[in-house]
């Protein structure tokens, strides 16, 4: 250890040259590593046919494939007359030099050991030029282009470095005469591996941007999606406290409603109210968890669909034009479906504000016998759509609100431009408190119309709103459903006859 210590950063960084160059040019230099496909999936190629795709994908194997061959055809012209010759040089000229061009397809660094053991041999063969011809000039120089393509710019580096060493050894120890060619080789070869090197960065770096950008939206996904339960935990505590606080309540109150109360029920009732009380506590507790520090709590209950109206004028207000219609027999339904009914409807007309400027919107709730349809449709933009401001949650936090309920939602672009926003929550016939209004209504942009000129209990079972009915039936949203409204308003209607 004291050994490794005292060793001199200069040794240290050559032993890591070293080391690099091992890994890259020795450590499984025969390996079977064959070219990949090149990709089709950007945004030029994808409009292209897909037969037409699959052949491109074989472009980088067809370009080395037409190296090759033009290696041959060099080879050919500058081979020697002669039966003998001519065959050796067949082979040394032509045949090895392709064949190292085309291993690179399969074992691209066996494909470069290879090449600088030909260039010896082939350079005595040829004669003229030293220590590459013009055949093993460009299949030497195609080899190290492909190889740095595949590997990364450090091996390039050393492939370089290693073709001029060879290279400049060659010619002192060969003292032949004829013209030199290192020279021109390293020049050529080292700004065509530049090139490659450049590409082979800017390549990289796209990748990583683009692997970045992938987890930083996965995990903006996620933050949004916790975010969003968390305001709905926040706002169904309400209604859930409310509800606790009524049984504490009523439990404690039970007692005094009968005359001479056995012990044994006063006990009962004692049990239930501690229960609640402790529930309740702890309700407040995790409230106090989920609630951001700087958020004050609030000071007035949580909205229903009974405050509609007044959402619909504020948005009036702001200059969106906004049409409701009301279907079938409106009741009273458990605080949190019209909480999350509530909140669906606010934020489809806060994404219309917008995204569609100067658009109107149509605004339908259809109260059938198994649940709660909304329905939100806005038309297209009329003015400059400007960028938002907002984190996009809008629909992920609708898609919760649905979902806490076992419900059903879709949002769609519409072919008028336009955006639909349909869902479907369910309410069991135990969870639906009596009855509170009567027939359905109607309202305009300008305040109500009044009554529909249906009567109550149409055989129709949405009425005025058939359309969102029709929807809910067309995107599968509880189908069961519509059948048991239509057939208990048939009924309600025989009785009303």
């Amino acid at each position: 250890m004291t050994e490794t210590k005292s060793r001199s950063p200069e040794y240290r960084m050559a032993a890591g040259t070293l080391g690099g160059l091992r890994q890259d040019l020795f450590r499984d230099a025969f390996e079977y590593r064959p070219l990949e496909r090149m990709r089709t999936d950007g945004p030029l190629l994808r409009q292209l046919p897909e037969r037409m795709r699959e052949r491109i994908a074989w472009t980088p194997h067809a370009l080395v494939v037409t190296a090759a061959l033009f290696v041959v055809l060099i080879g050919l012209l500058s081979a020697d007359s002669g039966a003998l010759r001519m065959a050796v040089s067949t082979v040394m000229l032509m045949l090895l030099p392709a064949i190292t061009v085309l291993m690179t397809l399969v074992r691209p660094v066996g494909a470069f050991w290879i090449s600088m053991a030909l260039t010896p041999f082939a350079a005595v063969v040829g004669g003229h030029y030293w220590p590459w011809g013009p055949s093993t000039f460009l299949s030497h120089l195609t080899v190290l282009v492909v190889v740095a393509a595949r590997t990364r710019p450090r091996t390039a580096a050393w492939m370089w470095g290693l073709t001029l060493a060879f290279g400049g050894m060659l010619e002192n120890v060969g003292g032949w005469d004829s013209s030199t060619t290192t020279s021109v080789f390293a020049v050529v070869s080292a700004f065509a591996l530049l090139v490659v090197a450049v590409a082979q960065i800017r390549r990289d770096a796209e990748r990583e941007v683009t692997v970045q950008r992938t987890v930083t939206a996965v995990e903006r996904d996620r933050r949004t999606l916790l975010e969003e339960r968390t305001t709905i935990a926040r706002e169904l505590h309400d209604v859930v406290a409310h509800h606790m606080s009524v049984v504490a309540i009523q439990a404690e109150a039970a007692p005094y409603r009968v005359e001479n109360p056995p012990p044994e029920l006063e006990q009962a009732f004692a049990t239930i109210r501690e229960n609640a009380v402790a529930a309740l506590t702890e309700l407040r507790r995790v409230l106090g968890v989920v609630r951001a520090e700087d958020q004050q709590a609030p000071d007035a209950p949580q909205p229903t669909l009974a405050q509609l109206d007044g959402l619909l004028a504020n948005v009036r207000e702001a200059g969106l034009e906004t049409e409701k219609t009301v279907t079938g027999a409106v009741r009273e339904l458990p605080q949190g479906v019209e909480l999350s009914a509530y909140r669906i409807i606010q934020e489809a007309l806060s994404n219309t504000l917008r995204h569609a400027p100067g658009a109107t919107a149509k605004v339908e709730i259809g109260y059938v016998l198994g649940g709660l349809g909304l329905r939100v449709v806005n038309g297209p933009p009329t003015g400059p759509v400007k960028p938002s401001p907002g984190a996009g949650h809008g629909i992920t936090g609708m898609r919760e609100r649905v979902a806490m309920l076992d419900g059903d939602m879709t949002a769609v672009a519409t072919a008028e431009g336009g955006y639909e926003i349909t869902a479907f929550i369910p309410v069991r016939l135990a969870e639906e408190p009596h009855e509170t209004q009567g027939p359905h209504e109607t309202q305009g942009p300008h305040g109500p119309h009044g009554k529909t000129d249906e009567p109550y209990g149409t055989d129709e079972p949405y009425g005025t709103g058939e359309r969102l009915g029709a929807r809910l039936e067309k995107r599968e949203i509880r189908p069961a459903k519509a059948e048991e409204a239509e057939k208990a308003e048939k009924a309600e209607k025989a009785e009303r006859a």
